[in-house]
């Protein structure tokens, strides 16, 4: 055989096994997370919050506790979460949203939030629907007054 094969097939054995501690370490990062979630859901209590200001900032910027800063891994120190400040009752808290509700929750408004700790896990409104935010742009009085001059005229309306 010559060389060239051998180093194929060492490269092809290497491969092969970076692929199965990769299944593998998959795997268990998975079930990890659905305890998680389990535990997250188990914990969860429905909380009416004033939603003062929402950013996505670095955990050290935040606000939140040392321990939590602590308890961080090192290398997600530096990446950004949704933080959310809230008043509840009488505090002020700096709360972490979840990724996927984070552009809905209103600024300024009042929510009942569900909150698992210093997670915000869902929100709704605290006094009727709120609306989400993307889609309905106010429209300036210059363009309501040409949209009202486009109706009396006749013109088909474009979105």
């Amino acid at each position: 055989m010559s060389t060239g094969w051998i180093v194929f097939i060492v490269l092809l054995a290497i491969l092969v096994a970076v692929f199965v501690v990769l299944y593998f370490l998959g795997k268990k990062a998975q079930k990890k997370q659905e305890d998680q979630q389990a535990q997250i859901e188990a914990n969860k209590q429905t909380v009416t919050m004033l939603v003062i200001d929402k950013k996505k900032m670095r955990i050290k910027d935040s606000g939140l506790p040392q321990a939590v800063m602590d308890q961080t891994p090192k290398l997600l120190r530096r990446s950004k979460l949704p933080i959310v400040k809230a008043k509840v009752g009488p505090q002020i808290l700096s709360l972490v949203a979840d990724e996927k509700i984070f552009d809905q929750i209103p600024v300024k408004k009042e929510i009942k939030a569900q909150v698992s700790g210093i997670y915000i896990v869902g929100f709704r409104g605290a006094h009727g629907i709120i609306r989400n935010p993307e889609g309905t742009k106010k429209k300036s009085r210059f363009r309501k007054w040409v949209d009202n001059m486009q109706t009396r005229a006749g013109a088909k309306q474009v979105k």
